[in-house]
């Protein structure tokens, strides 16, 4: 298992929005499936997670629907909308521009600068 790596501020409505976008998923499901993914190496706060698929949904990045988990509990499953959809792609491309700034700059040597 990777080492934990700190989520930074900004991204955890991306990481909900794509880990939403892989199929409906109850709430907690959400958590556990970016950890799936990050290979546990991005843990997510369910004080953290909750207040995020609120704001998405709000913002209508998302839409819930009551069901049953694997456990046959009531839970609220979340799916993305279009506008999270095209949010998702905006937010993914920036991150993207600005991963490949980042590792150009770090990569840097003296005969560079």
């Amino acid at each position: 298992m990777p080492e934990s790596a700190d989520i930074l501020p900004g991204t955890l409505d991306l990481l909900v929005l794509k880990a939403v976008s892989l199929g409906d998923v109850h709430g907690y499901g959400v958590l556990l499936r970016i950890q799936e993914i990050s290979e546990g190496a991005l843990q997510i706060q369910q004080g953290a997670l909750y207040p995020a698929l609120y704001r998405l949904q709000h913002d209508g990045l998302i839409e819930s629907e009551w069901g049953r988990s694997d456990n046959n509990r009531r839970a609220k499953f979340y799916r993305l909308t279009r506008a999270g959809a095209r949010r998702l792609g905006v937010e993914r491309e920036k991150w993207e521009r600005l991963s490949v700034a980042m590792s150009t700059v770090l990569a840097a040597t003296p005969q560079e600068a």
